[in-house]
């Protein structure tokens, strides 16, 4: 099993900013996805930022250029830097990790984290 611990939500005023920080335990392997998804009031979930081993970076498109994915060097935390924070950008933020045991493929969930941009 594989535990997601996510911390760094709050209230910040439109143009602040913040940094969510997600460490991951348990059973992880090597090479994996780790990421960012949202959840605002009566809206689907949504990928904000993902990084994979191997893969290129991505990017939600409304949030290119202002927020920044980062794994840290054990490989089992990772860090989203969101800047120029707009109030449409306030969500419940989740981190996720996604791995293969070479037979089927898993994803996990943390518990979410409040970010709320309001003046």
């Amino acid at each position: 099993q594989v535990q997601l611990v996510e911390s760094g939500g709050g209230l910040v005023q439109p143009g602040g900013s913040l940094r969510l920080s997600c460490v991951a335990s348990g059973n992880i392997f090597s090479i994996n996805h780790m990421g960012w998804y949202r959840q605002a009031p009566g809206k689907q979930r949504e990928l904000v930022a993902t990084e994979a081993s191997g893969d290129p970076t991505m990017y939600a498109d409304s949030v290119k250029g202002r927020f920044t994915i980062s794994r840290g060097n054990a490989k089992n935390t990772v860090y989203l830097q969101m800047n120029s924070l707009k109030p449409e950008d306030t969500a419940v933020y989740y981190c996720n990790l996604g791995q293969s045991n070479g037979i089927s493929w898993s994803n996990y969930w943390g518990q979410g984290t409040q970010v709320t941009v309001s003046s």
